[in-house]
């Protein structure tokens, strides 16, 4: 038997067994949870927790055939004490001595019946709220456990997670519902906190764009009735690229031919590529209200390509939340992934069956 938990892991039972029968380890150890289940809930590695389990004793109490770990809830709860301890800058061996202390004696499994929510396993940790935790608010499992993975600067862990993220959901969703709260979790902590976590988001960053770069087909090939591509650039002084580089990788998984010019890109070089590439789209991003200029904008607009009294224009589209509040006529806009998705990808098969 089984049953899907809130985060998706599988948590396998037992089927009841006769009086007298089933008993010991083996039996117990089946109705604990695989080092990869318990490694996707907490938001590690598994060979974080294999090493964890070598190096410090962090390790079930029940092993299958002697070999194969199978965690308890007691076991995971001790798992639960060591990631926060560890996230909090507590060192690992000094944190693991506290998970085991804190765990008090070792509880059998039950043998029928679902395992209680991890958690609710043991009592409420005696802090307000812990010092490496991330305000994520009401956002899905696999936030928390990417969060986690972060705050400890688990690259393994951080990029399993994406991936996994990316697999699962398709990327639009992984991108929205995944990987953006977490970002702007890190981003708040960071905000409040100095500098102390610009190295949780730099390396989440780097692997986010990572996972990304993984997604992204080859530039789609275009010339002569081709519809011309889509330009990506963030305006001059706009550093933030990751908005970006997902929107083009999910213009690459639907067809749509790009041009990625990344970050700050100089105003007269966006004109200059415009005229030389007659793209169907130009799309700028702007993260911060300083960066989002209206002018450079109508300016980009108003390039034109083509031979003389046939010349052409193309569509704007202003992206990122610099551009809230100001009004752009006869430019597109977007607030989503999804939805930038959906009229680039319009825009380009219109241009194609010109």
């Amino acid at each position: 038997m089984s049953r899907t938990a809130d985060d998706g892991a599988t948590v396998r039972h037992p089927a009841p067994v006769a009086p007298g029968t089933g008993t010991g380890p083996a039996a117990a150890a089946d109705s604990g949870l695989t080092t990869g289940a318990v490694a996707r809930r907490l938001g590690v590695a598994p060979t974080t927790l294999r090493s964890w389990d070598r190096r410090y004793g962090i390790g079930p109490a029940v092993r299958a055939d002697g070999r194969h770990r199978r965690w308890s809830q007691q076991d995971v709860a001790m798992l639960e004490t060591m990631c926060r301890l560890t996230s909090e800058g507590v060192p690992p061996a000094e944190a693991a001595r506290a998970a085991k202390e804190n765990a008090g004696p070792v509880r059998p499994v039950p043998e029928t019946g679902p395992m209680p929510s991890l958690h609710s396993a043991r009592g409420p940790v005696h802090s307000p709220r812990a010092a490496g935790t991330l305000p994520l608010g009401d956002v899905r499992q696999e936030c928390r456990g990417l969060a986690r993975a972060a705050v400890r600067l688990d690259a393994p862990a951080v990029e399993e997670q994406v991936t996994t993220a990316v697999e699962e959901h398709g990327l639009t969703v992984a991108w929205q519902e995944v990987m953006v709260p977490t970002l702007h979790a890190v981003g708040r902590k960071w905000a409040s906190s100095g500098d102390r976590y610009v190295e949780v988001e730099h390396l989440l960053s780097w692997h986010v764009s990572s996972v990304l770069r993984r997604c992204t087909r080859p530039p789609a090939p275009y010339g002569g009735s081709a519809a011309g591509p889509v330009l990506l650039a963030c305006l001059p002084g706009e550093q933030h690229t990751l908005p970006l580089e997902a929107l083009n990788a999910s213009l690459s998984l639907h067809g749509v031919p790009t041009r990625m010019f990344g970050a700050a890109v100089p105003a007269e070089a966006l004109t200059a590529a415009v005229r030389r590439l007659g793209p169907a789209a130009v799309v700028l991003w702007a993260q911060t209200r300083s960066n989002a200029s209206l002018p450079l904008a109508q300016h980009v607009a108003d390039a034109r390509w083509g031979v003389k009294g046939a010349r052409s224009r193309t569509r704007v589209m202003l992206c990122g939340p610099g551009w809230a509040g100001r009004t752009a006529y006869g430019m597109l806009r977007s607030s989503s992934l999804h939805e930038a998705v959906r009229i680039l990808t319009g825009l380009h098969q219109g241009q194609q069956g010109d």
